[in-house]
């Protein structure tokens, strides 16, 4: 009896992100040149954790050798896992095998690659698994300065969003908040702002203990707003990471009526319109000091993750497929693939797993780097230098229409729970460049700009 040959399957996992196609492009050509079938499989897993191996599309050179200039998935996607139930990871496995599939390259995030990880356990050896890591957060635990693929492009095109709506704050006179996409980190928040100089930038790794409290948020926000008047300015944009919500102290929501709940009474984090919170919170506050701007929440994300890749991310992605397809051919399998300095590194899963959580781990924003100290230098909010400066606390004061003690004893927490101010600055960054620094912001507030 002729043993039917075995193939490659190649499948999406998670949220789209820019380079998805060029990973499918670039594996597909480098399996089909050594003479290997390969096999698409349509929207992830959902269709193999329940025994169905009817969606599934034929990858060739001919069919993929294009779509890499495009965004989206040539292969949709989905979220559904099948490592939340065992009968469901056990249908996979044997779909995957009926389909004489015995190498298995997937894309996605960290969800996505710990059900790479279970397949491949799950497989015993029937099944080789590689993963190509994949998210517009940037939020998986590369080595340091190796970015996730999509991420340059989700930032570039936000930036331009962002850039539109600076435009249209300052010829109508509103402020807004742009709530961008980052789960639990703030990379993609943190560089929209910062390369589009955004007014202020909010992440959450810049907040201390476990919980942020919503009133520290709305405070922040306020004192950017006040500081920004004090210029003779009405008009501003505020970048807020969605991963700030994550960590909200969910007794600062009970006594929002706006707040969507379950059939228990509990609030629903996941279905909370953060932005719209945030502006009447602010706005609220504001009226109270008899301070009166128009305030506008824009969530951003979805427009970011189906765009189509900048050159970078072709290019990236391009080289990630090809390695993952050579790795996997020449035997290689229990990985995540990555490449530093121009080389192609397997990152194998168990080393990338957290041990307490036994899921991959996940980046966060190290605000204690130059980089961070370099953004927050250039946004405008309240600081310890404006707390140093009896004129500039009379002028924020006089806007809140309070006493200089009653803002300082409103304001003044901010800067001490400040992480920025709580760690030791690098030391080329200290002494007379701190005071340089104070120095040029003074020098900017006199005309009306922003540090």
């Amino acid at each position: 009896m002729k043993r039917t040959k075995k193939k490659l399957a190649i499948l999406v996992g998670g949220g789209p992100a820019p380079g998805i196609n060029s990973v499918i492009s670039a594996a597909t050509i480098r399996a089909e040149l050594e003479g290997v079938e390969v096999v698409g499989i349509m929207e992830g897993y959902k269709w193999l954790m329940q025994g169905d191996i009817s969606h599934v599309k034929e990858l060739s050179i001919e069919n993929t050798s294009r779509i890499h200039f495009r965004g989206g998935s040539y292969l949709g996607t989905a979220r559904d896992n099948p490592t939340k139930n065992k009968k469901h990871l056990e249908y996979a496995v044997t779909s995957l095998l009926r389909l004489d599939v015995d190498k298995l390259i997937s894309i996605g995030g960290d969800d996505t690659a710990f059900s790479a990880m279970n397949i491949e356990q799950a497989a015993q050896g029937r099944i080789h698994v590689v993963h190509v890591p994949k998210t517009i957060d940037n939020d998986l635990d590369l080595p340091h300065g190796i970015p996730t693929f999509g991420y340059h492009t989700a930032r570039h095109v936000g930036v331009d969003i962002v850039q539109s709506l600076m435009v249209d704050a300052h010829t109508t006179s509103r402020w807004y908040f742009v709530i961008s996409m980052g789960r639990k980190a703030g990379h993609l928040a943190l560089g929209i702002g910062k390369a589009a100089g955004a007014t202020v930038t909010l992440i959450p790794e810049e907040f201390p203990g476990d919980k942020i409290r919503l009133d520290h948020i709305v405070d922040t926000l306020i004192g950017s707003i006040i500081k920004r008047l004090s210029y003779g300015r009405t008009d501003g944009v505020a970048v807020l990471a969605e991963g700030l919500m994550e960590r909200l102290d969910p007794a600062d929501l009970t006594d929002l009526e706006y707040v969507e709940r379950d059939a228990h009474g509990h609030i629903r984090l996941a279905e909370i319109n953060f932005g719209h919170i945030l502006k009447n919170r602010v706005r609220e506050r504001l009226k109270e000091m008899g301070i009166n701007i128009t305030i506008v929440d824009k969530t951003i994300g979805y427009e970011l993750r189906c765009a189509d890749p900048i050159p970078f991310d072709m290019e990236y992605t391009r080289d990630l497929g090809f390695c993952a397809a050579q790795y996997i051919l020449d035997g290689g399998h229990d990985a995540m693939v990555s490449i530093q300095e121009g080389h192609f590194v397997p990152l194998k899963f168990a080393d990338i797993l957290d041990p307490k959580t036994k899921r991959t781990k996940v980046r966060m924003v190290d605000v204690t780097a130059e980089s961070f100290y370099i953004a927050r230098r250039y946004m405008l909010r309240l600081n310890k230098y404006d707390f140093e400066d009896p004129h500039e606390m009379a002028k924020f004061a006089a806007i809140g229409h309070m006493s200089v003690d009653e803002f300082e004893k409103r304001f003044r927490y901010l800067i001490e729970e400040d992480t920025l101010y709580q760690k030791t600055q690098p030391d080329h960054f200290s002494g007379r460049v701190s005071e340089s620094n104070a120095a040029h912001e003074k020098s900017a507030k006199k005309k009306g700009k922003k540090e």
